[in-house]
């Protein structure tokens, strides 16, 4: 495995594969790496010959009240798992090599996805997310790119944004990965006690109670989805939001939708977790 920090030293690197006719797979991180984010790499390799995992923490897909500064960074441990995971390149670039001029005046946004869930509650995120992915693709030029799916806004919009902007990419979506009491992985439960953990495995919960009431038949999902929230408050959680939607437009589902997602965005004290689980 070999780390680059620079585009030019990535391309002429990605360039000498693609030479020799080997297809690149791209998994995007911030860092900080967990079983989740390890099994997106095991992803890639059945679908890439060569795998890069970039590690950037990106400024502009976090508000002014958010965790940036806070946010973990651990190059050194992650190095050390993706190593071990059999990653062929990390690109771990500084913020003046993704963002030559800074302030970043150029944007990238997909409109309708990104205004509800976590974009109603951060409305500069998604921006941020579809710019530097954007820029990201441009750097790497990959063959396909790997998204968890607990993000499943963010990997509906990339594939909205690949679609829209004609990128010659495959996105492949990986399953949730979770604890063992349930809880999604995330970078953020780092922030969590083990006992805050066990109670953050509700939300899980919650969600299953709702798929199950959905598959015996119950379509008042707006009623359904305040009783959600108020189990969610019952438990001490502040909610964002729980919104039983269609899996392809992401607008609240119907009652002659097919295909749905749940999705859950809530706070417990001051961290904010996500989760969700299909129909």
């Amino acid at each position: 495995m070999i780390v680059i920090n620079t585009i030019e030293e990535l391309q002429i690197e990605l360039n000498a594969h693609r030479r020799d006719g080997k297809r690149i797979g791209f998994v995007p991180t911030m860092g900080n790496l967990h079983q989740g984010h390890l099994s997106l790499v095991d992803v890639a390799k059945k679908h890439a010959d060569i795998v890069v995992v970039s590690l950037f923490v990106n400024p502009t897909q976090f508000g002014p009240n958010e965790d940036f500064d806070s946010y973990p960074r651990t190059l050194n441990e992650d190095c050390k798992k993706l190593e071990g995971q059999g990653t062929n390149i990390v690109f771990a670039p500084a913020k003046e090599e993704v963002y030559p001029k800074w302030p970043n005046i150029t944007s990238v946004t997909v409109a309708e996805l990104d205004k509800n869930h976590c974009g109603a509650s951060r409305p500069v995120f998604f921006g941020g997310i579809t710019t530097v992915v954007t820029k990201l693709f441009n750097m790497v030029r990959p063959d396909c790119a790997i998204f968890g799916e607990k993000d499943f806004q963010q990997i509906t919009i990339i594939r909205r944004m690949v679609t829209d902007l004609n990128f010659d990419i495959d996105i492949i979506g990986a399953p949730i990965v979770r604890e063992a009491n349930g809880l999604a992985m995330s970078s953020r439960n780092g922030y969590l006690s083990q006992q805050e953990k066990d109670h953050a495995s509700n939300l899980y919960q919650t969600l299953l109670w709702a798929k199950s009431e959905i598959e015996h038949g119950r379509q008042d999902f707006r009623q359904l989805e305040k009783e959600a929230n108020q189990k969610l408050d019952d438990l001490d959680f502040t909610p964002d939001y729980f919104n039983i939607t269609n899996q392809d437009t992401l607008e609240l589902a119907q009652a002659d939708d097919k295909k749905l997602v749940i999705l859950l965005g809530c706070y417990m004290g001051k961290v904010r977790l996500i989760d969700n689980i299909q129909l």
